[in-house]
């Protein structure tokens, strides 16, 4: 079995002011003289005066404030998930590198360049070495109420000539074999929780796939979009990137959910960029190019916000 963290692999997972009083106090009775004669001011006017001044003093009128401007939107907040964990290492490198930690690094430099932008608010499905079953990270997203979900993973092929990122969208049907097969790997993660964790079967995944809104499968697709766009100048991309298959990951019916594989860990020249924090920082400043297209569209920060 390789190390966790092979030599050489630099992976660290890590207005107005108050309302205005009107107070009547001290008032007087004045009475105009007639001729000579002053006539006296009855004491039952003077108790209603005093009464009077003294209701206004205790309860002053008090003007509601003006209405200025409308508070601001709550930023959005953003669900990262790096892949595998714990006792499941993933895809293991030409060179013996774990996608774990690979995919751990990636999200934490991701985090750190979302939250430096003051845009976005951020949380990971997990922040160390730990295992997390699929429908638990379906649920940390729920539980947080994200906005959107973003899977990191940098898996492997048979065929090791195979290099590029991709990202990967919720679908009943793959639209691929490679992606098929892919789907099958991923979604197999829960043997690691032992018999009383596995994912749904097929024939579930597919109902699960079905009740998925068609305002999330337009945000995703549109994420999905964003990201191939924001890549494609900087990093290499498999043919027709934009893929799908029923990944139990993105089941989510509400949440736009996409998988991002940075690259293959069968590929040595995927693996040996992934290896290095340069690279990793390319990456996720895509990312975050792609997320701020993204939430530049209004319909999505609507759904995100509203």
């Amino acid at each position: 079995m390789p190390p966790s963290r092979p030599d050489g692999n630099d992976v660290v997972p890590a207005g107005r002011g108050p309302g205005r009083r009107t107070v009547l106090g001290g008032l007087g009775l004045l009475v105009p003289a007639t001729g000579m004669a002053r006539t006296p001011a009855h004491p039952a006017a003077h108790a209603a005066v005093a009464h009077h001044a003294t209701a206004h003093a205790a309860h002053p009128v008090l003007h509601a404030p003006a209405i200025v401007g409308r508070a601001a939107q709550p930023r959005p907040l953003i669900m990262l998930d790096p892949g595998h964990g714990g006792k499941d290492p993933g895809a293991i490198g030409v060179s013996g590198t774990y996608e774990k930690h690979v995919a751990e690094a990636a999200a934490s430099e991701l985090q750190r360049q979302l939250e430096a932008s003051g845009r976005y608010r951020v949380a990971m499905t997990r922040a160390d070495d730990r295992f997390i079953p699929l429908e638990g990270r379906v649920d940390i997203a729920h539980s947080h109420k994200a906005a959107l979900f973003i899977s990191m993973h940098a898996d492997a092929l048979v065929d090791r000539g195979v290099r590029g990122a991709s990202v990967y969208t919720l679908a009943a049907k793959a639209s691929d074999r490679q992606t098929a097969m892919l789907a099958r790997t991923e979604n197999s993660a829960d043997r690691f929780g032992g018999p009383q964790v596995h994912a749904d079967s097929p024939e579930v995944q597919e109902i699960l796939a079905s009740l998925v809104t068609e305002e999330t499968r337009h945000g995703a697709a549109h994420m999905a979009s964003s990201i191939v766009s924001s890549f494609r100048p900087r990093i290499g991309l498999l043919p027709h990137p934009a893929r799908h298959a029923s990944f139990v990951v993105l089941k989510s019916a509400d949440i736009p959910s996409v998988l991002v594989e940075m690259g293959f860990m069968s590929n040595h020249m995927d693996e040996a960029a992934l290896r290095q924090a340069a690279h990793r920082m390319v990456v996720a400043g895509a990312m975050v190019q792609a997320i701020d297209r993204y939430f530049a569209t209004d319909s999505m920060v609507t759904h995100a916000t509203g």
